[in-house]
């Protein structure tokens, strides 16, 4: 007789900077911090800020059941891991989350989250955990024995491609001032010893919005903060009225997720009434979004994890 699956529910990320759709569009379960490198049985958990890494290299087997969770209680997709544990260079950036640590996984993306209630993985479900809760073993259970059942067999979807790193010497000059400070100011900001509090939205958009918009050309003059509301608003020409707007920046609380920032960039570009791009940023990360094709993105860029396509980023929101 075979021995029983192991159930184990893994994160797909926060609202703000979920990655649940990459899992589901990639054939993947990830797990960070992944910038330390490979797990191997002598890296010690604290590398990896506990032993959720560890679990997931070690524990987790083929053919285990795995449950995509949303939030503390729901689930958007149940899956049957496929592969031993991986190393993925390519996910290094995430929505900003450096999730390497991998499994391959067949998913079947459920029509609706299914909700099982608010004590079903705990008060703080943690980013991976194995499910002893016999409401959700039951349902893992009969899910992967009840037809349809060929997702569990599908063909795994591709895997993208590794993207290349921009080398510092790559770094246009105009860049490597402002680029050397999100690396020094980066470790600081999040070590709650020396930051007791998150810098604020303001104190990101003095310490690096700015200084980015100035290095690609833009002049004070051309750059208000605050106009109508508008956390920054980039001037092509003065006076300063939305038909000379170039476009809008949406800053958010470093860490927040900057692509749950858009809903509030199209606010504001509706409320000035003239199309334009919206750029959304926590001062480390920049995504900008293309009113030309209703606001899908267009460019990326992470100050501290440059790769070759974030020139594209610079060079659209560079002054003509």
């Amino acid at each position: 007789m075979d021995a029983p699956r192991t159930i184990w529910q893994i994160s797909g990320g926060p609202s703000s900077r979920s990655f649940a759709r990459l899992f589901l569009d990639h054939g993947v379960g990830l797990l960070g911090p992944g910038g330390v490198g490979r797990w191997t049985p002598e890296r010690k958990d604290d590398d990896y800020a506990g032993g959720y890494v560890r679990r997931f290299a070690s524990e987790v087997r083929p053919g285990d059941v795995i449950l995509l969770r949303k939030g503390q209680s729901k689930i958007c997709a149940v899956g049957l891991v496929a592969s031993e544990y991986l190393f993925f260079d390519q996910f290094d950036d995430v929505n900003g989350w450096d999730l390497q640590h991998g499994r391959r996984v067949h998913w079947c993306e459920l029509p609706q989250d299914y909700d099982f209630g608010n004590s079903a993985f705990g008060a703080n479900p943690p980013r991976l955990s194995r499910i002893n809760n016999r409401m959700v073993v039951d349902y893992a259970e009969r899910f992967v024995s009840n037809p349809p059942t060929h997702w569990q067999t599908a063909p795994l979807p591709p895997l993208p491609a590794s993207e290349p790193k921009l080398g510092d010497e790559e770094i246009p000059g105009f860049l490597q001032d402002i680029i050397a400070q999100a690396r020094d100011m980066w470790p600081l900001m999040w070590d709650r010893t020396k930051y007791p509090e998150h810098p604020t939205e303001d104190e990101l958009i003095v310490h690096f919005v700015v200084p980015v918009l100035r290095a690609l050309g833009w002049h004070p003059e051309q750059i208000a903060i605050k106009w109508r509301f508008i956390d920054v608003t980039v001037f092509k020409a003065l006076p300063r009225t939305p038909e000379n707007s170039a476009f809008v920046i949406e800053v958010k609380r470093l860490g927040a997720g900057v692509e749950g920032a858009l809903p509030q960039g199209k606010r504001y570009v509706e409320a000035l009434g003239v199309p334009r791009d919206v750029l959304v940023t926590d001062g480390i990360r920049y995504r900008v979004y293309d009113c030309a094709t209703g606001h899908e993105p267009a460019a990326y860029a992470n100050l501290i994890n440059l790769k070759k396509s974030a020139l594209c980023l610079f060079t659209r929101i560079k002054r003509p």
